[in-house]
């Protein structure tokens, strides 16, 4: 069942009447856009401290999330409660504070750059000299 009348006898449907010629350019953009990814590298590069701090037991739970404007890695300490950190990428802030940030939950910004690796060292601990 369709909309379009019904063909009479002698009639006869012609791909003239059914098609319509679109530019490819214009067919591209208006196509909805492709969600803001992590590359393998820099999901590698997070995942190894996820692994890291799930071994000293700080961490339990993460999700990932690929949204149109930005990507988000969420760390849990319980898959139930708001994410202690999210690490964050956003293209449109690559040419001006950097494309990469770390959230805590509070949603202050710990760290903020263009290198993902840079913006990890957040998590690096300093040792401490402890006296007996």
């Amino acid at each position: 069942m369709t909309d379009e009348p019904d063909l009479r006898h002698g009639n006869s449907r012609t791909a003239e009447n059914n098609s319509s010629v679109v530019e490819l350019k214009e067919y591209r953009q208006s196509k909805d856009p492709l969600p803001v990814t992590f590359h393998r590298r820099e999901l590698d590069a997070i995942l190894w401290i996820y692994g890291r701090m799930v071994g000293e037991g700080e961490w339990r739970d993460y999700a990932i999330d690929h949204l149109k404007d930005k990507a988000v890695f969420s760390v849990f300490k319980r898959s139930g409660e708001m994410p202690l950190f999210r690490i964050e990428k956003n293209p449109k802030l690559a040419a001006k504070q950097g494309a990469f940030s770390v959230t805590n939950t509070h949603g202050v910004i710990l760290k903020r750059g263009h290198e993902l690796p840079q913006v990890l060292k957040v998590f690096n601990k300093t040792l401490k000299l402890v006296e007996k």
